[in-house]
């Protein structure tokens, strides 16, 4: 097949790249910045560039935008010019060359404010049937983008499915708090529980969703790792976390204890992935009870694929706060 991956110099762009073209896939790579998994630099709000490159494409991987920590340092209407006028474009291109499957990586920050309940509130259980509270213009473009897509499956009948991803990121976290209170291995490794997802289950996500996608049409999926928790342990979680994951997995405090590592004394949100695994017949690998197994035995926490692909930063410049000026 011939698959057209947007953001190829990104995260996952380049991990779908890394993952597709040797199993003998044609692809075609762009990305507004040059790198050795991009084959065309270009912008895809330009609809001359994105028609170039779309012709025939049989499916559409499309990961490229502008993320939350661009939020301070972008424009509102850059947010608008690459996420939603990129997307319409590509969509426009897409329609018009009769493409097969059309796989748009949205975001769990859609949700925004849905995501923290009220003080005395359970924790927040996140399905797909939340309705979205986008707080700043990221969330906000993606929302709208993920309305477009929609639209394009009803006028246009193309085959279009939405993956909102939770962090997959390897760079630090964007909360200048979290990062000075927790190592950051020991902030990722917890963040597996509720609200993290490895990159390579992220890329198996998008194969599974481009195959599936002409027969499903339209869908909305949230894709992070696979928690442990149930609707029962919302309430403790929010005020006693270390209780239930350590009732879950007993052996946590021992292997936290040998890497120095705490438990996050609350969690106001869980991601809940159980539609993706039973629609799209996705399969992760990697969750916390999986990540404890690689601690026992000094692994990594992070995939091959992770750890091959690395850290891009998200700015060419630095900042005095630490990797990202995102106001809190």
């Amino acid at each position: 097949m011939k698959i057209l991956i947007t953001g190829s110099s990104g995260h996952l762009g380049e991990a779908l790249v890394r993952t597709l073209s040797p199993q003998g896939h044609e692809i075609v790579a762009i990305d507004i910045q040059p790198s050795s998994f991009t084959t065309h630099v270009g912008n895809i709000a330009n609809a001359t560039f994105v028609q170039r490159c779309m012709e025939g494409v049989d499916i559409v991987l499309h990961t490229a935008t502008l993320h939350k920590p661009h939020v301070d340092t972008h424009s509102r209407q850059e947010f608008i010019d690459t996420n939603i006028t990129g997307t319409l474009q590509l969509l426009e291109a897409a329609t018009a060359n009769k493409v097969k499957a059309f796989i748009f990586t949205s975001t769990t920050s859609v949700f925004g404010d849905a995501l923290i309940p009220p003080p005395g509130q359970p924790a927040a259980w996140i399905t797909e049937d939340v309705t979205p509270q986008p707080k700043n213009i990221y969330g906000v473009t993606k929302t709208a983008a993920e309305d477009l897509c929609q639209l394009f499956h009803r006028n246009q009948k193309l085959p279009v499915l939405i993956l909102r991803t939770s962090r997959f990121f390897p760079e630090q976290d964007d909360n200048k708090g979290m990062r000075d209170a927790f190592a950051d291995d020991n902030l990722k490794a917890l963040e597996y529980l509720y609200r993290r997802v490895d990159v390579e289950d992220v890329v198996s996500a998008h194969i599974a969703a481009m195959h599936k996608a002409p027969e499903i049409g339209f869908g909305k999926y949230i894709i992070s790792a696979t928690t442990p928790f149930t609707t029962a342990d919302l309430p403790v979680l929010r005020e006693h976390a270390p209780q239930i994951i350590k009732q879950i997995y007993p052996e946590a405090a021992n292997i936290f204890a040998q890497h120095n590592w705490q438990f996050l004394p609350k969690i106001d949100r869980v991601y809940v992935n159980e539609k993706a695994r039973r629609e799209l017949h996705w399969q992760p690998q990697h969750d916390f009870g999986a990540l404890l197994q690689k601690l026992k035995q000094g692994q990594s926490i992070k995939s091959k694929l992770a750890d091959m692909i690395g850290a891009k930063g998200y700015h060419s410049e630095s900042f005095s706060e630490g990797p990202y000026p995102v106001n809190h």
